[in-house]
């Protein structure tokens, strides 16, 4: 018996211990690590880095024409009959019926009004772009990343808020019930309490598939299975303020900032780069290339010698007329750059728009953050003085159901406030240009 104890007592410990590992088991995922994953393992940020090797391997084919080229060949000739020559009713064989060659040539371009040089230029500057594109996205995925971090954060509050309703509108209920048992209320009191609990319970149910939505959202950008669980870490509460400093975001500052910083205007200026080059070497086809060619060739003959010999051309060449592709090629560069002009303008309006949207939200949470911070306070008092005044026979059940009901509301707008300035902060620190991977680092 005493036996059959232990090994239950036993089996118990070992469910508890695996209990414990799998509670301890969850990752916890602050936003810093959040930030690290995603800016690594996002297929976004993949996607755009295999561009990044795609434009390198251009590159290196665009300097290719710039290099000497060397080539060789070899074969083995069958003729059905022999060459022969004539000369005053004499015939000659002048070469054999079987035979083989070979030969090797290398060939340099020498100038040709730089075409080669612009094209070699214009796939690096490609590159360069390609380059701040991934920087582009690597930091546009990190924004949407704290953005649905901070979603999740909200949404874990808003959790919170709805269990403390339904256990502050249980805490009423049982009160209700053992006042009614007493005969100081009647029974419309326990019935309105049972309402609002099951109101409260499906804003609770609401809350919870939000919050594991978000959750799903946050695990997809990370490039991992949508059921990983994982505890997100809260950022701290502290004193508030602007992001450089100071009482308010100073838009003049930052539109400075983001048209030294956003890669999208770097992107448009490398593309403007790429695109004078191209013209350049476009106009370079009207215009002679002069070359340098030399080579070895060997054809075995027993008639004829020597069999091999070397050779050096000098030369040039020039295309004197093409269809008009080189004026067609020329005047869909200009169009390129003229629709980039505009494209230019038109990135930067809309920076400068986002510069001054997220300024206006970090104001306008702030705000919203002061006046919060008391309501919530108040609204406990409040409902503190209801409850009492209740219990004592003096108020009405009806008080405490509202006080209850603006407590909710106050914790939920002091939430919606917080969060709400953390994503104006990370939209205005992105709008910047900011490096957000170390801005939160």
């Amino acid at each position: 018996m005493r036996r059959v104890r232990f090994v239950a007592a036993f089996m118990a410990l070992g469910v508890l211990i695996i209990a414990a590992g799998g509670a301890s088991a969850e990752e916890r995922l602050s936003l810093q690590e959040g930030l690290k994953m995603v800016t690594r393992d996002n297929r976004l940020v993949k996607i755009a880095q295999r561009q990044e090797e795609i434009q390198r391997a251009e590159a290196q084919a665009a300097r290719a024409p710039m290099l000497p080229s060397v080539n060789g060949s070899a074969g083995q000739s069958f003729l059905t009959r022999q060459p022969k020559a004539v000369f005053d009713g004499l015939v000659a064989p002048t070469s054999n019926r079987d035979f083989y060659s070979y030969s090797l040539g290398i060939q340099q371009t020498l100038y040709d009004f730089e075409g080669n040089a612009s094209r070699y230029g214009a796939s690096k500057a490609v590159l360069a772009a390609s380059r701040y594109d991934t920087a582009r996205t690597r930091n546009l995925v990190a924004f949407q990343f704290a953005l649905s971090y901070f979603d999740l954060l909200e949404a874990g509050k808003m959790v919170l808020v709805a269990e403390d309703e339904v256990s502050r509108l249980q805490a009423h209920l049982k009160d209700a019930q053992n006042l009614y048992a007493q005969g100081v209320i009647t029974r419309n009191d326990l019935l309105q309490a049972e309402v609002r609990i099951s109101d409260a319970r499906q804003r609770l149910v609401s809350a919870m598939n939000s919050r594991n939505i978000t959750a799903s959202s946050v695990n997809n950008m990370l490039a991992r299975p949508l059921d990983t669980k994982f505890q997100p870490v809260d950022v701290p509460e502290n004193e508030i303020s602007y992001p450089g400093g100071g009482m308010a975001p100073n838009i003049g500052e930052a539109w400075a900032n983001a048209r030294k910083n956003r890669p999208e205007l770097a992107v448009v200026a490398e593309t403007m780069k790429s695109l004078n080059l191209e013209k350049r070497a476009a106009e370079s086809e009207y215009y002679p290339r002069f070359f340098a060619r030399g080579g070895y060739d060997f054809t075995k003959n027993d008639f004829e010698t020597p069999n091999g010999n070397f050779s050096l051309i000098i030369g040039m060449g020039i295309n004197f007329y093409g269809g008009g592709a080189t004026r067609a090629e020329v005047a869909r560069i200009n169009g390129q750059r003229a629709r980039l002009l505009e494209q230019r303008d038109k990135i930067a309006d809309d920076i400068r728009l986002e510069v001054e949207t997220y300024a206006l939200d970090l104001e306008n949470a702030r705000k919203r953050l002061d006046v919060t911070r008391d309501a919530v306070g108040q609204a406990r008092e409040n409902l503190r003085i209801n409850k009492t005044r209740y219990e004592q026979g003096v108020g009405t059940a009806t008080d405490v159901l509202d006080a209850l009901t603006l407590l909710t509301v106050a914790e939920t707008n002091h939430y919606r406030a917080l969060y709400d300035f953390r994503k104006a902060e990370a939209g205005f620190l992105y709008s910047q240009g900011n490096d957000l991977a170390e801005v939160y680092r």
